[in-house]
């Protein structure tokens, strides 16, 4: 059993994982390191829970846009929209 100790917004967190596994928790802990400071800010510094949950915001907010915004790709959203508008478009002309 592997084991990876992570520094996120001057906390250290050890977290054991499946052997060959911490290169990769090693990077996400840098993804997550790269926005502690903006996480601090936004959160007041109160807590370190409050720190975490803006920098689990952050991050699902850069998620939500590259899904909805993939980067040399079409919108899911924008894809669903016309199909439902072609959908309506062959009802229309089968009538």
């Amino acid at each position: 059993m592997g084991q990876v100790t992570l520094t996120i917004a001057g906390r250290c967190h050890t977290i054991a994982c499946r052997d060959g596994e911490e290169l990769h928790l090693e990077r996400l802990g840098a993804l997550l390191e790269r926005h502690a400071e903006t996480a601090v800010r936004a959160s007041g510094g109160l807590s370190s829970e409050r720190t975490m949950l803006f920098l689990a915001l952050i991050l699902a907010d850069q998620l939500d846009e590259a899904e909805r915004n993939p980067p040399g790709g079409v919108s899911p959203v924008l894809l669903e929209n016309l199909a439902d508008r072609l959908e309506a478009v062959a009802a229309a002309l089968e009538q």
